[in-house]
């Protein structure tokens, strides 16, 4: 079944291979950013598309929290996690991110402008970039142990 889902998500996702495309999220300073300038000196970053009402996002976010450090230090990835909360319930991103004393760079899409472009249909879900901001891997869902694979997949681009 989980096969099944992640071939399903694959097929109304943007395709691999495609950059991101242009649409503007908002830092938790307020500073506006269009998603297509998100960079990382040429090393992998991994898009997590998340909110504070969905229990296995938050799962994941913080499986890959505990993990974070040692990844950045492998690999140099950078995680950068999209709240897709709407205007009603984005005030509880930045005291929820602040709390789980997460590293990652959090940007709100409460519009949904950058979900919609990426065609992004549920959450958690999780876009891997290679080093030229192209799309190598995407999932939606959250299982416990996710987390590995998508780091092996991040190793393989890094070549470790």
């Amino acid at each position: 079944m989980r096969t099944f889902i992640t071939t399903i998500a694959a097929i109304v996702t943007l395709p691999l291979s495609a950059q991101l495309p242009s649409a503007t999220v908002t830092g938790l300073d307020g500073k506006k950013v269009d998603a297509k300038t998100f960079s990382n000196d040429g090393k992998p970053i991994i898009i997590n598309f998340w909110a504070t009402w969905c229990a296995p996002c938050k799962r994941e976010l913080n499986a890959i929290a505990e993990v974070y450090e040692e990844w950045q230090k492998t690999t140099g990835v950078k995680v950068i996690a999209i709240s897709i909360d709407d205007t009603r319930s984005t005030a509880r991103v930045a005291p929820y991110v602040s709390g789980q004393g997460w590293e990652y760079e959090v940007y709100l899409d409460p519009n949904g402008d950058l979900k919609r472009a990426m065609n992004v249909q549920n959450v958690p879900h999780t876009v891997l970039l290679d080093g030229n901001g192209k799309i190598v891997y995407q999932h939606n869902v959250y299982n416990p142990g996710d987390e590995n694979e998508l780091y092996a997949k991040v190793k393989k681009l890094v070549g470790k």
